[in-house]
């Protein structure tokens, strides 16, 4: 007997089904061990930039591999993906994640930065197949009317990892550089040593830099193991062949689509442009890596208590409307950050990530529910590609930076111009989309 006093027909939709619960446990575990890749790579422009002696610009070298590897490895993952399952798809991103940071050891042997350029790109190989699998997958577990704001539960452990990350490179990592010690005055006394004690102390903090990404190799194996132990829905049942120019096409001309993709290569670089250069902003006020690290700590906790706040608004608000709403504060915090030097400021860039907090997956939300289901795996690989205007922006960023100054200001403050760009677009897909049907 049915005691429920509510029409069938308008009860919610639970988020997640209880036949899918261990499932997207697992699946939702995934996002914290990308999470975590993300935000302690970040950290490590500034590090290499020190030990190396590098620009900040050739340092961000390291973002153009690390996001580079997704827009290589995107689209065939999608195919494989398609053509096999997801679980396979997991566990081969899961083995290209632990080969990736188990490079880092002849790496750091071998003392050549562009080593381990080629360590993170192939780690992000890995990266992309898990988030090529991971973000549709969750998608599709459960009732498409709540498919966004189930997605963004699940990336709301994402910035559980990404604190992790954060928390290693300054309490582990960063401090404990010896390339970063400074004098009286606050300058980095590197520089001026001698051959024989910058090779020291080169080894010393290239092991300081490695030693993370080995011990998440582990975890990353531990996690592949227990992946292949446990059995997963399957969610991609659709082995009919795909027809790629066909797909290409239809997801061309549909619109919304086409531009939520371009939206997410200008969030993810305004994302990892805010967060790599928090470092060279605090830095500008002589504040020292390990203490600049602490505010990208602080950062990141405001976008994990937000993307909470911001899923349980989307049971009132629709995503696409919190979606443009939160791009007008980031732009108007981006705008402080510019205009105001001076700690006042740098609260300003750090209060960027409250707003930043449901950007990118309301816009993979958003633009892949406008897809046909057949058209999905592809659709999801481009919206994952994306994540190259990582690898795009932050050179061009760090290229300001080296300008020192732009006439009155901090060529610093000047360069997050580039970032305010980036949110106007988001703002503007935010606006376009609020007004259409959720799903195709």
């Amino acid at each position: 007997m049915n005691n429920d006093p509510t029409p069938a027909e308008h009860r919610r939709p639970p988020l997640v089904p209880r036949r899918y619960l261990l499932t997207f446990i697992l699946i939702t575990s995934l996002f914290a061990l990308w999470g975590f890749a993300n935000d302690i790579t970040n950290p490590m422009v500034a590090a290499f930039q020190t030990v190396m002696e590098l620009s900040a610009a050739k340092a961000s070298m390291v973002q153009f591999a690390f996001y580079g590897g997704y827009a290589t490895m995107a689209i065939p993952a999608a195919l494989f993906i398609r053509r096999y399952s997801y679980k396979t798809g997991i566990l081969i991103g899961l083995g290209l994640y632990a080969v990736g940071a188990f490079l880092f050891i002849p790496a750091a042997n071998y003392q050549q930065f562009s080593f381990f350029c080629v360590s993170l790109y192939v780690l992000t190989f890995g990266l992309a197949f898990l988030e090529t699998t991971a973000n549709p997958y969750i998608l599709s577990l459960g009732s498409p009317n709540n498919a966004t704001r189930r997605l963004n539960l699940a990336q709301a452990f994402n910035p559980v990892g990404s604190l992790s990350g954060m928390a290693v490179a300054s309490l582990i990592v960063l401090p404990n550089l010896l390339s970063d010690r400074r004098d009286a005055a606050g300058q980095i006394i590197f520089p001026a040593l001698d051959a024989a004690e910058k090779a020291s102390i080169r080894t010393h903090d290239l092991a300081v830099i490695r030693d993370p990404y080995v011990a998440i190799g582990l975890i990353v194996l531990l996690m592949f193991v227990v992946i292949a132990c446990v059995k997963m829905p399957g969610k991609n049942d659709d082995k009919a062949p795909l027809a790629f120019r066909h797909t290409l096409k239809k997801l061309w001309d549909n619109v919304d689509y086409r531009l939520g993709v371009i939206t997410q290569v200008f969030y993810v670089a305004a994302q990892i442009m805010v967060w790599t250069f928090i470092i060279q902003y605090a830095d500008n006020l002589g504040i020292d890596k390990a203490t600049a690290q602490n505010y990208n700590i602080g950062a990141m906790a405001l976008a994990l208590t937000f993307r909470f706040v911001g899923t349980f608004f989307m049971r009132y608000i629709r995503p696409a409307k919190l979606l443009a709403i939160f791009g007008i504060g980031a732009s108007l915090c981006t705008l402080g950050a510019i205009l105001i030097e001076g700690y006042a400021g740098l609260i300003c860039l750090v209060a960027i990530s409250a707003f930043m907090s449901i950007m990118f997956p309301s816009i993979y939300g958003i633009a892949l529910g406008r897809v046909d289901h057949a058209d999905t795996s592809l659709g999801a690989a481009f919206l994952v590609m994306a994540i190259v205007g990582g690898a795009l922006m932050p050179p061009l960023q760090g290229s300001i930076i080296d300008m020192g100054r732009i006439g009155p200001m901090a060529a610093v403050n000047v360069s997050f111009c580039l970032p305010l760009i980036c949110f106007i677009v988001v703002t503007c897909y935010g606006l376009r989309t609020m007004r259409r049907p959720e799903h195709a």
